[in-house]
């Protein structure tokens, strides 16, 4: 943009001349979650320019909203108000609501500074990490998700036939959910049914940077949103059932040279075609892997997903090609070399994860870390690999514990993590479950 030239009043010209009327400022919150107010055109420019108020202990919320103690961001400062600054990098028309737009927001303190704890602002750190170091970050997710009657809570059909043409298309609903993805700027390339019945999964490209979650939390908000208009449910909950099948994100990632404009993760003289940068890349996912399963798997639920035999990782490993590892490394011997971390739930704030396994890669490339040899076979069989934290309470454990990793996330972001996780966690434990009466309650 030319010197001079008022952002903020180009793109409030931009939106009248496009027939908006409604802008949607968005806070994606701890959870991956949107968060919003609706301002009327008139006005979003004095907003966009003074910040728009919004209750300062959002990010504070747990899965359930209620407001957490000890989190830094409610009582601690008397529940003050945040301001939500747009970037207008993210705007994009809602396609579902007549005359509307959506901006996606940086959430400041009421003095103007950032809320370090934010899962945007840290994604945002970690990529100027990254460039620090000479390096572009391309990334994408890949969800699985459940299409669920609205009223019932159960599968639109049973069964585990996966790529079913006529399950792909099997309610008019998903036609229309595929047209609002691309009308909301998700640039789709698949769509098909899962390995369970009413399972879905849609893939859309890559993107550098912030971008890239950015995407992926539109991706997910937009799939809730239009499968509710449309009177179905969606849902990235983990392991709804026990007998059917979990929901994954698939969390792709390389790094880009800047000088070059190539792919650092590619070596074509290497017998696997992994560079260096690759090799320690992934050796920092692996060790790092007990403290960014917190992150990547933030419920108590997740847990029941990351078992062997389910096409998800259950330890720490890598492999090429190896859909039971952890990390199965893409070594196609091309530009489109990367890696693929496996373990996240599509449960896990895209922010998160993309933050989460970038840190670890860091420092695996500060650290010159070296990566061992991968398994003969499915790594999920093979028992030399450690396990990966089988609770959340586990893994809340190793992130405290690991303090250079805490310390690529920052002091603010855990301590607003580890007290609202494990808020939810003593709830959980807290609950006498159906299992437990039907168990318990005729024997004793």
């Amino acid at each position: 943009m030319a010197k001079g030239k008022d952002r903020v009043a180009e793109e409030v010209a931009r939106l009248r001349h496009d027939g908006i009327e409604f802008l949607r400022f968005e806070l994606p919150d701890l959870h991956g979650s949107s968060r919003s107010k609706l301002v009327p055109i008139d006005a979003v420019e004095g907003y966009a320019r003074k910040g728009l108020n919004f209750y300062g202990g959002v990010l504070g919320l747990d899965s359930a909203a209620n407001v957490i103690s000890g989190t830094g961001l409610n009582e601690e400062i008397s529940y003050a108000d945040s301001k939500l600054f747009p970037d207008f990098s993210t705007l994009r028309r809602v396609p579902w609501k007549p005359n509307t737009a959506k901006v996606i927001c940086d959430v400041h303190y009421i003095d103007g500074s950032p809320i370090k704890a934010s899962p945007r602002w840290i994604l945002a750190q970690l990529v100027a990490q990254a460039g620090d170091l000479g390096y572009d970050v391309m990334m994408s997710h890949e969800f699985e998700f459940y299409l669920l009657d609205r009223d019932t809570r159960e599968p639109l059909f049973e069964g585990v036939h996966i790529f079913n043409s006529t399950r792909n298309s099997w309610i008019p609903a998903l036609d229309t959910l595929l047209a609002h993805l691309q009308g909301v700027g998700v640039d789709l390339i698949t769509h098909n049914c899962e390995y369970a019945g009413s399972q879905f999964e849609i893939n859309y490209g890559p993107a550098l940077g912030v971008a890239a979650a950015d995407k992926a939390f539109t991706f997910k908000n937009t799939v809730k949103e239009v499968a509710h208009h449309e009177g179905y449910l969606a849902t990235f909950m983990s392991k709804p059932w026990s007998g059917r099948a979990g929901c994954g994100c698939h969390f792709h990632i390389s790094l880009i040279d800047r000088k070059t404009g190539r792919n650092a993760f590619l070596d074509r003289n290497d017998k696997d075609g992994l560079s260096p940068v690759a090799r320690q890349f992934a050796a920092g996912i692996l060790k790092h892997a007990p403290a960014l399963t917190a992150l990547i798997a933030p419920t108590p639920n997740c847990y029941h997903r990351l078992k062997p035999h389910t096409f998800a990782p259950s330890n720490v490993s890598w492999g090429i090609e190896d859909r039971s590892a952890l990390v199965r490394s893409k070594a196609t011997g091309d530009e489109g070399t990367h890696h693929e971390m496996r373990g996240a739930s599509g449960l896990a704030n895209p922010y998160l994860s993309a933050a989460g396994t970038l840190a670890a890669g860091l420092l695996g490339l500060q650290g010159k870390l070296k990566l061992g040899p991968q398994s003969k076979g499915p790594s999920e069989d093979d028992p030399r690999h450690p396990k990966l934290p089988s609770r959340l309470d586990l893994s809340l454990a190793a992130l405290e514990a690991d303090k250079a990793f805490g310390a690529m996330l920052g002091a603010d972001f855990l301590k607003l993590f580890t007290a609202v996780k494990g808020a939810e966690l003593q709830r959980f434990w807290d609950h006498v479950t159906d299992w437990e009466r039907a168990e318990y309650m005729e024997l004793y």
